[in-house]
């Protein structure tokens, strides 16, 4: 009852002296609404610019530009790193093209055919068709195949995604069926293996600019193999060496980082390695760059803001409690103890910083939606231009609070020291 009475009392003096409370409120207001819009453009465009790059997943690819031999053990030392997203290795680039065959107007040949398997950064967002029509059966079951894919399992043995280029100029979608045609030349006769394959999805234009193929990395092992002379029953070759003799060696990977800020370290560790790579690190770098210019701009306006805020409301509790100095001395006299000053001045701290933080975020919102109409086209494109999120706006009100509570404690310090006594010297 008696924190509750305090509280009251708090509330009404600062209604009843409500020309000094709206200009407190806009000493708040002016530092909490600039810095909010400040904070909003700075989160915006750089979420903006990260969530363009984490879009392209190209730009968490590692290629590796030189061709060495290596197993599988290599392949899964590199994939359990912290760092690595998605590792996968690859056949000799020779290996790696096939011919594939629609219909007998629709054929593609030299295709690069490239493996793939689960967590592959490409395979996501990959729109498949699902129109309901004669084939409605085998694209859901080619849909449920991919979504499978890209949780659990690996590309059905038979399976194929294809790269929009590639999926263009043969005029196939999810569901279709062709073939794949694997030529080689054994004992002086050339051989020809041609395997039928099922469209699963085409990638996004955007995912892959070349014309490509992406299979089960079991299935470009036997395209290597065939191509090395060994008989590959998959295939459907029986001529050539026992397969059993055939050993996995892979001459590079495909190598994704687990996110853009992991992509520098396993470039270096490739590099380490005495491996050229190749990478889009430069643009990450740059995202960074402007962050961290953008966050030391932000700071060093919000300190000094900050400090000239707890200034000027420290000195306007001051006048406040100087001013009232003998309504505060009666209140002594009538029993209220320092702490209770404390708590009385407090809680006037807590209410004007509520009444601002609202005020704060309307004129946010309405400097927010001009920034968006100003720069329409950044809009247009789903981005921010100016945005913050609710924990923001949380953290934004704990640091006006403990500025307000700041200048209160500063106010209360000088309360505490004023004596009961002192309103009996005015009578």
């Amino acid at each position: 009852m008696r924190a509750w009475q305090i509280t009251r009392l708090a509330t009404q003096d600062l209604w009843h002296d409500r020309l000094v409370t709206l200009c407190m409120i806009a000493t708040l207001v002016a530092v909490i609404a600039p810095l909010l819009l400040l904070f909003g453009l700075k989160h915006g465009v750089v979420s903006a610019m990260q969530n363009e790059l984490l879009k392209d997943p190209r730009n968490l690819e590692i290629r590796m530009l030189s061709s060495g031999s290596y197993d599988q053990a290599w392949i899964d030392e590199l994939a359990r790193r912290p760092d690595a997203g998605f590792v996968i290795g690859m056949t000799r680039s020779l290996n790696t093209q096939a011919d594939f065959i629609h219909t007998a107007a629709k054929f593609l040949e030299n295709v690069e055919v490239l493996p793939t398997a689960a967590g592959d950064p490409l395979l996501e967002g990959v729109q498949t068709d699902t129109h309901a029509d004669a084939q409605a059966d085998v694209q859901a079951d080619a849909q449920g195949a991919l979504r499978g894919a890209a949780q659990a399992a690996a590309l059905p043995e038979r399976g194929v995604v294809f790269s929009a280029q590639a999926a263009q100029r043969l005029d196939v979608k999810a569901g279709d069926k062709l073939r794949m045609r694997i030529a080689r030349r054994l004992n002086g006769m050339d051989q020809q293996a041609v395997t039928e394959l099922t469209v699963l999805a085409v990638l996004p234009g955007r995912a892959y600019e070349r014309a490509a193929a992406f299979v089960q990395p079991a299935l470009l092992r036997d395209m290597e193999w065939y191509r090395d002379g060994y008989a590959v029953a998959s295939m459907g070759a029986v001529d050539g060496q026992p397969s059993a003799e055939a050993r996995v060696r892979f001459a590079r990977a495909r190598v994704y980082a687990r996110d853009l800020d992991a992509v520098e370290a396993l470039d270096k560790s490739l590099i380490g390695r005495g491996i050229e790579t190749g990478s889009r690190l430069a643009d990450i770098r740059n995202v960074k760059a402007i962050n961290q210019l953008l966050t030391t701009v932000f700071n060093v306006i919000a300190i000094t803001a900050i400090t000239g805020c707890v200034a000027a409301l420290a000195g306007a509790f001051l006048a406040n409690v100087r001013r009232k100095r003998r309504d505060i001395a009666t209140l002594r006299l009538l029993g209220v103890s320092g702490r209770e000053i404390t708590v009385f001045l407090a809680s006037q701290a807590a209410a004007l910083t509520a009444v601002a933080m609202v005020l704060g975020l309307g004129i946010y919102f309405m400097g927010s939606a001009a920034f968006d109409q100003l720069f329409g086209g950044v809009r247009a494109s789903g981005q921010f231009t100016c945005h913050i999120t609710p924990l923001h706006g949380s953290l934004a009100f704990m640091v006006a609070l403990g500025v307000a509570l700041l200048a209160s404690v500063i106010g209360a310090a000088s309360a505490k020291r004023i004596q009961p006594a002192e309103s009996l010297r005015e009578i």
